[in-house]
This record gives structure tokens, sequence and C-alpha cells, in this order.
């Protein structure tokens, strides 16, 4: 790991592999891991690319900043192309998981020519992400805990009843229990870290994606029926099907979306699918490459 100031205004700890010369890859991790998330990818790609995996702000031992408006997705944007220009990344394949694909996916509108390939792990597209919130139950039903999340008053809770409750009772139950085997010290360590449950909660309290609850019809968001701009960059979707958060309802009109494509259903994985299924993540992403080569 090493330590990288950005010129954002914030420091983040970053896993750095491969070859300088070789044709970079960045890796964004979701909630609530870190630039771990993607161990089995980083061995694999740094064979043949210089892989760049950064804890992201708000997480384990990167800056946190203080306030929920230094978590808008147009600041952790900005820290990814920061982070590309540090390593002097004209252009760039862009893979993301989770919270990372909600960065990623607006990275590549905003920032095409610099974003060269996409790779996107279980993280929903924004607008069928929000437009499912409104017209799909079982996808409401499952975001609640967003709702949740997004309470001031949760970390007071989690502290009184212990992170080792907390990491048993809301984070096991959804991920596969031999996947993440041995993991468990890590992922505390990196949740006990002064002002790390803030930061990476903050990210929920930031987002404009409105979550209703399950009785309540507010108004609907315009955008979400209106004309939406296109992803220009060749875009390889991975989704763990087994997914309890996010429904197969959020692969449905997606490569609508995107100029050029590719949907790879990996069945017997569930959210995370960078670690729960590393074999055919890597493999998928190693035979997609392959066609666009830099």
């Amino acid at each position: 790991m090493i330590r990288v100031p950005l010129s954002t205004g914030v420091e983040l700890d970053v896993e750095v592999a491969g070859e300088a010369g070789n044709p970079v890859m960045i890796c964004l991790h979701g909630f609530p891991e870190s630039h771990r998330t993607w161990r089995h990818q980083v061995a694999e790609f740094a064979r043949d690319h210089h892989v760049i995996a950064p804890d992201q702000r708000g997480y384990a031992r990167s800056d946190k900043p203080a306030g929920v408006e230094a978590y808008t997705a147009d600041r952790i944007v900005a820290d990814l192309m920061a982070l590309a220009d540090h390593f002097g990344a004209e252009r760039f394949t862009l893979v993301a998981h989770d919270w990372g694909g909600a960065v990623a996916w607006l990275a590549a509108l905003r920032h095409p020519d610099r974003i060269a390939r996409l790779v996107i792990c279980n993280a929903p597209h924004p607008l069928i992400f929000q437009r499912s919130l409104f017209d799909d139950p079982l996808q409401r039903a499952g975001s609640q805990y967003i709702r949740s999340f997004r309470d001031p008053g949760l970390e007071a809770r989690i502290e009184a009843m212990g992170l080792d409750r907390f990491f048993d009772g809301s984070f096991a139950p959804h991920v596969d229990t031999a996947a993440v085997a041995g993991e468990r010290e890590a992922y505390l360590d990196e949740w006990r870290q002064p002002g790390a449950l803030t930061g990476m909660l903050n990210w929920y309290r930031a987002s404009q994606i409105v979550v209703p609850a399950m009785d309540e019809e507010p108004e609907r968001p315009g955008w979400i029926d209106g004309p939406f701009p296109s992803i220009k960059v060749p875009t390889l979707v991975i989704w763990g099907m087994r997914d309890k958060a996010l429904q197969p309802v959020q692969l449905e009109g997606l490569d609508a979306l995107i100029d050029d494509a590719t949907i790879v259903r990996i069945e017997d994985a569930g959210h995370f699918v960078p670690w729960e299924a590393p074999e055919a993540v890597n493999t998928a992403m190693r035979e997609w490459l392959a066609k666009y080569p830099l």
C-alpha cells in the first residue's frame, strides 16, 4: 500500500501492482469494503496491467472529510480522475463494484475520452435503479436498508451493539461465508478506524437517489421518464444473480443504455461477485478485454 495525495485535497491508501508501463486498470470498491474487494483480480491482472486499487474516501485508513456534502458523486468522480492523473493515465480501464460502480457509471458518462473500457460488477445503472425504486416492489423492498443507513442516529446504535454484532447481523448473512472465511478481522479493523463508519455511511446520505418507503408514493422524479445519455465506452457488466439487494430488474433494458454492452450472468454468486466467484469473473474479464485491446 502507498499513500497518494490527490489534487482534490484528500489522501488515499492505494494498492498498486504490475509494471508501470502496462495499460492502467483502476478498481473501485463499494460498501462496506476496501481495495481488498479486488484481491483476486489484482493478482490476475497485474500480469499485464498496471493495477491501481484505492481505498476510497471515507474508507479504512484513507482520508475521511467531515460533512455529508464531502461524499457527493461529483467529489468522488473527481477523486477518480485525480488518481488517474497522479499515475499519468490519460486513458484507462475502469473496474467497479457496488458504490464504486455508481462512481464508474457517472465517470463513463462524463469522461468517455479518459475511460477506454468499463467493467461493472453488481452495480445498478442510475436510471434503471431509480426507476425500479418507484416501479418494482421487490427492488423497493430490497433497498429499504438505504433508508436506515441514512439515519443520523445509526452510528450510535451500532456503537451500542458493537461492531462485531453489526458484522454478524447485517453483513455476514448476505455473503458467501466460505468465501469470506478469515476476512472478518480485516473488515472489523477497517471499520474501527476513526471516522470510518460515518464516512462509509455518508455515501448513502449524500446520494440523490430517492428510496420511497414501502407505503409511500412521493413525487416521481421527472428525469427517470425522459431521455438519458448512453454510455459510449465499451462496457462489460458482470452480475451475480443471487444478489439479495439488487434484483434482476437491474439488467432489464440495460443494453439499450450502452452503445456497446456485454452482460455476463453468474448464477451461483451473489452481490460480492468479485470474490464470491473470482475465477468466473476473471475469465469473463479476460475474454472480454481481449476483444478491446489497448
